[in-house]
C-alpha cells in the first residue's frame, strides 16, 4: 500500500471512530488505540506533506497562531424566528398555518430549540468548505478554521450515503454542561470573570483568534436545517453497462421536498441530528412535545430554552413566505424561566474596578438550568429594600433566559420571628472606606480607588486588557502574583520591572518573565485615545475615551479641561465630566501619568492621526448596513469615528444617514424608509471624506 493510500485509508478509519464517539456515543475501540492511530497519521503526513488536507482528523487540535475573520455574505439570509410564550399562542400559530394553506393537509415539525451560537455550513463534494457564524444575518464572519476542531461536526461525509454535490446545513454550536461548569471552575481558581451561561461561553470560544483554545474547550453541534440548490444531484454508483466495468458513477437528481426527511437523510450522512424531533398532525400532539420537554430538558446535556415548530413540506413552507423578519412557516416557543425555592444563608459584597459594590446571596446549592446554583446576584441596595430580605428566608431563584441566576421573590410564609433583616453596608468589605452613591446611580461605591486593592488590581488588569494596552503576556494571576509579591502598586509600576523581579527566583520562568517584560515595554506604542481608556477613569469607556482624545487631544489638555469644557463633548454628561474633573483633582492620578509619561507612554495624538482626523461627518449618527466592495464595516466604522461621525447599531428618527452595501437588511430598509433616513452608498459617502 502506497504511503497516499495509508494516510486516506487512516483518514477514512478516524473519521468514522470520531462519528462513532462524539455523535452515536458509541466508541468500538479504546482511547489508546484511537490515539496510536492518530499518531501513525501524524508521522505519515509529516514524512508526505504533499497530501496535505484541512479536512484531515489530525487539524481538530486546531492551531495556535492568531486568525482575523474575514466577514462572509450569506447565499440565504439567515433570519430570526418569531417568538411565543404561551399556549394561545402556539394554537394562534398553528390556525394561521391551517388558514394560509387553505384547508390543505400539512404536518409541522417540533424539535428543540438549543440556545448556542447559529452556525451554517457549507459542504462541496463531501468535504466542510467553510463555517460560518449568523452574524446579522446578511453578513457572518468565517470561523472555519475554528470549527474543524468540533469533533461531532463531520470534516468528510460517509462515501456513498447519497449526498448533493454541493450543500448548506445549519445548527447551534453548543458548550456541554460538563465543558461550561469545568471552564468556569479553571477560570474562579485563576480568579477570572465567569461566563455567564454556556451559549456566552460557545460564543467567545468560537470567536477565539487560536483555534487551539476552541480545541481544548469541547464545543459540541447540533445541525436543523438542510438547504439544497435547486436542481442539485448526487453521485451513485451506475447500475450496470459499460461504466460498470471501470468503476464508474451517474449523476442522479436529489429530491429534498421536506424538512424532517431531508434532515434524516443528513443523519445518514454523518450529521448529529436532535434525537428530540417529531412530526405532529394536530396541536394537541404539539402541546404534549412541549409540556414533555419542558420537564426532561433538565436531563440534557447542552441548554436548551424553548422548542422550534416548522412546517414540514418544503413546498408549503414557499407557499406560506416571509415577513421581514422571519418566516411565517415557523416560529420558537419559549420555556419559561425555571425557578427553584432555597434559603437565604448570608449576603456578601464584591468590590469592582470601579469600586462599584455588587451585594451576592449565598445560599443552600439548588439546581437551576443545568448547573448546580449557590450563588445569585442582588445586584444593588434598591434590589435589597424591595426584596423585604432576612437572612435565613426561603428565595426564589430564577435564570432569565438560562442566565446569571438572580433572586426574585421571597416566601414570606415560611419566616419565623428573631431572624435579622438584611442592610445594606456603609463601608467598603475591602478596605473600610466609607461608601458613596452618586446621583443616578443605582451602585453603591467605594471612593478609595487608589488604597482598595480590589480596585487597584481591577484597574490593571483594565489596563493591560487587550482593548486598552493590550498587553497579552499579563493576565488576572500574573497581576495577583505581582500585586502580592510587592511588585506593582499601580499601573505605572508595570513599566518599571525587570526580568529578574518577574522571574524571581524560578530560573524556568526567565524566558516567558522576558516576553512579559517586553509585552509591557511594547505598549507604549498604543495610540493616545486608548491610553485614555487605559487609565480607568470612572464612568469613561472606549466610545467616550476616543471622544476625549479627539476633542482635547493631549493629556495636559485633558487634565486642565473644565466642566463646561468637557460637557460641550458630544456624548459627555454630568456624571462622566465630574468623574474626570475627580480624577485629575487626585494627585496620586496625576502622579501616575506623570510617570506613565516618562515611560514613554502616548500622551497625545500623533501628527499622523491628527491629519487623519476631521470634522466632515461632526455631529451625526449613522448606522452601517450590508455587504461592501472597497473596505469592511470595521474599516468604515473607524473612518466614521476619524471623521468626527458616531456609530450606532439601530435606525431611529436621529439617525443621520444608513451606509449601505449590496445586501442591506431588508428590516432596516425598511424603518429607514419608513422614517426617512436617507440611504447612502459607498462610493457616495467616499466621496464625502475626500
Amino acid at each position: 500500500m502506497s504511503a497516499k493510500e495509508q494516510i486516506e485509508a487512516l483518514r477514512k478509519e478516524l473519521h468514522q471512530h470520531n462519528y462513532n464517539y462524539y455523535v452515536l456515543n458509541q466508541p468500538t475501540i479504546s482511547d489508546y488505540e484511537f490515539d496510536q492511530k492518530m499518531h501513525e497519521l501524524e508521522e505519515l503526513e509529516q514524512q508526505h506533506p504533499e497530501y496535505a488536507d484541512p479536512n484531515s482528523p489530525t487539524q481538530r487540535v486546531g492551531s495556535d497562531l492568531n486568525q482575523s475573520f474575514k466577514q462572509v455574505p450569506h447565499k440565504y439570509p439567515m433570519l430570526s424566528l418569531a417568538n411565543t410564550y404561551n399556549e394561545g399562542e402556539v394554537r394562534d400559530f398553528y390556525e394561521r398555518i391551517r388558514s394560509g394553506l387553505e384547508g390543505e393537509d400539512f404536518d409541522i415539525v417540533a424539535e428543540m430549540k438549543y440556545d448556542g451560537l447559529s452556525i451554517s455550513l457549507t459542504y462541496v463534494d463531501g468535504k466542510l468548505t467553510q463555517a460560518v457564524t449568523r452574524g446579522d444575518g446578511v453578513v457572518g464572519d468565517d470561523v472555519t478554521a475554528n470549527v474543524r476542531t468540533i469533533r461531532s461536526i463531520p470534516l468528510q461525509l460517509k462515501e456513498g450515503s447519497g449526498y448533493p454535490h454541493e450543500f448548506e446545513i445549519r445548527g447551534e454550536i453548543l458548550m456541554p454542561w460538563t465543558s461550561f461548569e469545568a471552564l468556569n471552575a479553571e477560570r474562579e481558581a485563576k480568579e477570572e470573570p465567569l461566563f455567564a451561561n454556556p451559549r456566552n461561553a460557545a460564543s467567545g470560544t468560537l470567536k477565539s483568534q487560536k483555534s487551539e483554545l476552541v480545541a481544548a474547550r469541547k464545543l459540541d453541534a447540533y445541525l436543523y436545517y438542510l438547504i439544497v440548490p435547486e436542481n442539485a444531484s448526487v453521485q451513485q454508483p451506475s447500475l450496470g453497462g459499460m461504466a460498470d466495468l471501470f468503476g464508474g458513477v451517474e449523476e442522479q437528481p436529489f429530491s429534498n421536498d421536506y424538512h424532517y426527511e431531508g434532515l434524516m437523510q443528513a443523519k445518514q450522512w454523518g450529521f448529529k441530528i436532535s434525537e428530540g424531533m417529531k412530526k405532529c398532525k394536530t396541536i394537541d400532539e404539539i402541546l404534549d412535545f412541549i409540556n414533555y420537554w419542558d420537564k426532561e430538558r433538565k436531563n440534557l446535556p447542552v441548554a436548551t430554552d424553548g422548542i422550534v415548530l416548522k412546517v414540514n413540506s418544503l413546498r408549503q413552507q414557499r407557499h406560506l413566505g416571509y415577513t421581514a423578519k422571519s418566516p411565517r412557516w415557523a416560529i420558537a416557543y419559549k420555556f419559561k424561566a425555571e425557578r427553584e425555592c432555597t434559603r437565604l444563608n448570608e449576603v456578601t459584597y464584591q468590590v469592582g474596578r470601579t469600586g462599584a459594590i455588587t451585594p451576592v446571596a449565598n445560599m443552600d446549592p439548588v439546581q437551576l438550568a443545568g448547573t448546580i446554583v449557590k450563588r445569585a446576584s442582588l445586584h444593588n441596595a434598591d434590589i435589597i429594600e424591595e426584596l423585604d430580605l432576612y437572612v435565613g428566608d426561603m428565595v426564589y431563584v430564577e435564570k432569565g433566559g438560562e442566565i446569571i441566576p438572580k433572586v426574585v421573590g421571597v416566601d414570606k410564609s415560611q419566616r419565623v420571628p428573631g431572624m435579622q433583616k438584611v442592610a445594606f453596608i456603609t463601608t467598603c468589605p475591602e478596605c473600610g472606606a466609607p461608601l458613596v452613591r452618586y446621583e443616578g446611580e443605582a451602585a453603591h461605591y467605594c471612593p478609595n480607588d487608589s488604597g482598595c486593592p480590589p480596585q487597584i488590581k481591577g484597574r490593571i488588569e483594565h489596563y493591560i486588557s487587550r482593548k486598552a494596552m493590550n498587553i497579552d503576556s499579563l493576565g488576572p494571576e500574573t497581576v495577583d502574583d505581582f500585586y502580592q509579591r510587592g511588585l506593582i502598586h499601580d499601573i505605572a509600576d508595570l513599566y518599571t520591572l525587570t526580568v529578574a523581579q518577574v522571574a524571581g527566583y524560578n530560573k524556568n520562568r526567565v524566558v516567558s518573565a522576558t516576553k512579559a517584560v517586553q509585552a509591557i515595554q511594547d505598549s507604549v506604542n498604543v495610540p493616545f485615545e486608548r491610553v485614555v481608556f487605559a487609565i480607568g477613569i470612572r464612568f469613561v469607556g472606549e466610545t467616550t475615551a476616543k471622544l476625549l482624545a479627539r476633542k482635547f487631544k493631549s493629556m495636559d489638555a485633558l487634565r486642565q479641561a473644565s466642566l463646561e469644557q468637557l460637557l460641550d463633548v458630544d456624548g459627555v454628561g454630568q456624571v462622566i465630566a465630574e468623574s474626570v474633573i475627580r480624577y485629575f483633582a487626585d494627585a496620586k492620578n496625576n502622579d501616575i501619568i506623570d510617570r506613565l509619561a516618562a515611560a514613554g507612554v502616548q500622551m497625545r495624538m500623533s501628527d499622523e492621526e491628527l491629519a487623519d482626523h476631521t470634522d466632515k461627518l461632526a455631529g451625526q449618527s449613522i448606522v452601517i448596513s450590508g455587504v461592501f466592495e472597497r473596505h469592511s464595516r470595521d474599516e468604515y466604522k473607524a473612518m466614521i469615528e476619524k471623521h468626527g461621525g458616531k456609530n450606532v447599531g439601530s435606525i431611529s428618527a436621529k439617525t443621520s444617514f444608513v451606509l449601505a452595501g449590496d445586501n442591506m437588511g431588508p428590516a432596516k430598509l425598511e424603518k429607514a424608509q419608513k422614517l426617512g433616513v436617507k440611504i447612502v452608498k459607498e462610493d457616495d459617502f467616499l466621496q464625502m471624506l475626500t
